[in-house]
């Protein structure tokens, strides 16, 4: 039977819960726009198949391979780019990202090949590669690991934000701007989407604080409340100093495992939806829009439920194996209700809010047990071979969906995909991540 806090104690949590609300306040929500202009800018590309496609002449198989393709450029990008941000500071470097994107970004209006498609997707990953993981690793600099889980779920809340507000958008934009100036409707897209990366990109140069210490906005107490939970659960890291070491861990390939099975189901979503809502029969681009936010908005109010009641419980295994399996049973019944636009929703709504909660809550098995250098090199390895599966999930696909005229095939793939993902979470150590 534990032991009540005594009164300083209380004082003391009430303090320290009062400084890292102050955080949140000020670091998170700037985090999320960041991730919502670089989720739209990554994934718009879903919506501009529906007519690029067509004016082009791309197969489904040439689309998902263009789609995939982002995630080649990604992989390769992402380790280098994690220690820069380590080296440089994450203003300067979240800045470069996100200028970098941008401008990539708005060249996809002038695609007029295949060839061009794949270049352009290649190079933006390589332009993003080091964002997430980057944002990640800038999180344990200011939350420690029991605080970690919500606010990841509130960074990556962007996702389904995007698709809420980015999908509507999208299609409206295409629709409104169709021959506008002489351009297609997806050119004016690519180019006003690409616009508010710039922006921000400038914007997160006076922003945001390399460290702690750095902040103008918190006072000398303050930081030291910060720094202080920070080391204490430094304590119960695996601190490596070479950058080797994190390739050599086994629990680092572990995860990779683990968040590859998830993000063949993220991205299966992100990349198709207006075509998974498209084949139920729906038409015009704004319609297929603003059903297509509707997943998302199940998964918003999933993901954020999943994070505080993780922190609350210092739970993990079983707050990723329960969305894991939610999403496994969204695919497998979109598969079989594939002719119901009513009962496809409501099954992509199911698949959308289990996938898309995994994400922000696999990370606090990582950060559990990785410091010092390895981290930066471990969470870059865990994302980029993970998001390898950015690359096969669209690819298999548009491959499966040629091959078959269906999408259910695909779709019994994803959903035994995330089944495998559940079972490898529970093969972690509870005692070692559940803090």
């Amino acid at each position: 039977m534990s032991m009540p806090l005594s009164a300083s104690q209380v004082t003391d949590a009430a303090r320290e819960n009062a400084v890292f609300r102050k955080v949140v306040r000020r670091v998170v929500p700037f985090l999320v726009l960041c991730y919502v202009v670089s989720y739209l800018d990554r994934v718009n590309v879903g919506f501009a198949k529906l007519q690029m496609s067509d004016d082009l002449g791309f197969s489904e198989a040439a689309y998902g391979l263009g789609a995939g393709l982002f995630f080649i450029g990604y992989f390769l990008f992402e380790v280098p780019s994690n220690l820069m941000l380590q080296r440089v500071g994450a203003r300067t470097w979240i800045a470069r990202i996100m200028i970098s994107w941008g401008l990539v970004s708005a060249a996809f209006m002038f695609v007029h090949n295949e060839a061009m498609f794949y270049v352009l997707r290649f190079l933006l990953g390589a332009a993003e590669a080091g964002f997430y993981p980057g944002v990640i690793l800038y999180c344990t600099y200011w939350f420690p690991s029991h605080r970690r889980a919500r606010v990841i779920a509130l960074f990556m809340s962007a996702i389904p934000v995007a698709g809420i507000f980015g999908n509507p958008l999208s299609g409206w934009i295409m629709d409104r701007f169709q021959g506008v100036n002489g351009w297609q409707g997806w050119q004016w897209m690519f180019l006003l989407e690409a616009i508010p990366a710039l922006l921000i990109g400038v914007a997160t140069l006076f922003y945001l604080d390399d460290s702690v210490r750095a902040a103008k906005w918190l006072t000398d107490e303050e930081k030291d409340v910060v720094e202080r939970a920070i080391a204490e659960d430094a304590a119960h890291q695996t601190v490596h100093g070479r950058v080797r070491d994190a390739f050599r861990e086994p629990k680092v390939w572990l995860m990779c495992l683990i968040y590859f099975c998830f993000v063949m189901g993220q991205y299966a979503l992100t990349f198709w939806m207006p075509t998974f809502v498209e084949s139920t029969g729906i038409e015009g681009n704004l319609a297929i829009g603003v059903l297509s936010a509707v997943p998302f908005l199940a998964a918003l109010v999933t993901m954020n439920l999943f994070g505080r009641s993780a922190d609350r419980r210092r739970e993990r295994r079983w707050h990723l194996v329960v969305p894991s399996l939610m999403g496994a049973v969204g695919f497998s019944l979109a598969a079989g209700w594939a002719g119901s636009t009513a009962l496809s929703l409501v099954a992509l709504s199911v698949a959308a809010a289990g996938v898309l909660t995994c994400a922000p809550l696999f990370w606090s098995l990582p950060t559990a047990f990785l410091g010092g250098t390895a981290a930066a090199v471990g969470l870059a390895v865990i994302n980029s071979v993970g998001n390898l599966a950015g690359f096969l999930s669209p690819y298999m696909i548009g491959a499966l969906k040629d091959a078959t005229g269906s999408t259910s095939l695909p779709m019994y793939v994803l959903a035994l995909t995330l089944v495998v993902g559940a079972a490898a979470v529970l093969t972690t150590d509870k005692q070692t991540v559940n803090r």
